[in-house]
């Protein structure tokens, strides 16, 4: 198939292009390399791709309507997995504009091209911020969706509904997949795994916002890349499904987890919680595992030791050149 990844050179669209390109497929990637972090990391995602002859890269921006209808008129796609956004709660609160455009604009231009050229499958990148302070726990997907307490939250709910809009009136396959803070090899540096595991290694204070006491369903990124698979390889009229489910922890116990693996104490400061953080995400996985055969296999402490794992393996490396 050709398949289309919007955001393919980033955390989660490198893996999932590893991971189609070794089944044969044929992977084309949009990606602006914007620098919300630094874009070298987005290179080195991609770089073992740039040789393989089934893989495309366009540098462009989504939200630029006639390059993107160009792009789906070139090359039909029977897939597009749309990953591309401004991501994060904390600073959509700060640009909400840009977090507006391109998380919908963007959006609507997919929906649109895929709309004219025909595409077979629709899968949208989601995400469980949509759920804000949800009073019941876990998080499933048939819960009224009423108070998303940031503007990327909202942005991440209207792109839902769009995808509902294209299934209803143009019969557009649509999977809109719920992630649950997902982490791993790769993962952005902004993200707590990442971030905390970099600071605590380089002999730096960590931020906590709040008490620590914060609950995260913590996602190992492979987990994340059998859930998209699923879907690509299982179209639906439209399904919203949470992809998450391996195990809530507080965020101290993150810490505690991440000092075990590097060997090495946090020194940690305590801030005043967030205007839009929630406190807590916990995902209801049964619709995964009845529509996607989809379940979280690897529990935090596994994935914390392996994401260790390779980041020390990475420094060792940069520090050998």
């Amino acid at each position: 198939m050709n398949i289309l990844i919007t955001g393919g050179a980033g955390f989660i669209g490198s893996h999932l292009a590893d991971a189609l390109l070794a089944r044969g497929e044929k992977v084309t990637v949009i990606d602006e390399f914007n620098d919300f972090y630094d874009p070298k990391l987005k290179r080195e995602n991609i770089a073992p791709h740039l040789s393989n002859p089934s893989y495309r890269l366009i540098e462009g921006d989504i939200r630029d309507t006639d390059k993107v209808l160009r792009m789906f008129e070139e090359t039909r796609f029977d897939v597009v997995v749309h990953l591309a956004a401004r991501a994060g709660v904390r600073p959509s609160i700060e640009e909400p504009l840009l977090y507006e455009q391109v998380n919908c604009v963007g959006t609507l231009n997919l929906l649109e091209a895929a709309r004219k050229t025909g595409v077979g499958n629709f899968v949208f990148a989601s995400s469980s911020s949509v759920y804000g302070i949800n009073s019941k726990v876990p998080f499933s997907e048939g819960d009224p969706i009423t108070c998303p307490i940031s503007p990327y939250a909202t942005t991440k709910r209207a792109g839902e509904l769009m995808c509902y809009t294209y299934s209803h009136l143009y019969k557009l396959p649509s999977t809109c997949l719920r992630f649950f803070t997902v982490y791993g090899e790769r993962g952005r540096p902004d993200m707590a795994v990442a971030k905390f595991t970099r600071l605590i290694h380089d002999g730096k204070p960590i931020q906590v916002y709040g008490d620590g006491s914060a609950q995260r369903d913590f996602t190992y990124v492979g987990d994340i890349i059998e859930g998209l698979l699923k879907a690509v390889y299982t179209p639906s009229r439209y399904e919203i499904v949470n992809l998450g489910g391996a195990n809530t922890i507080e965020v101290n116990r993150l810490i505690e987890l991440i000092e075990g693996a590097l060997g090495k104490k946090a020194e940690i400061k305590y801030l005043p919680p967030v205007p839009g953080d929630v406190p807590i995400t916990y995902a209801d996985a049964a619709k995964a595992k009845e529509l996607l055969g989809f379940t979280a296999a690897v529990r935090i402490d596994e994935g914390v030791e392996r994401y260790v794992k390779w980041f020390l393996e990475r420094e060792q490396r940069a520090h050998s050149v």
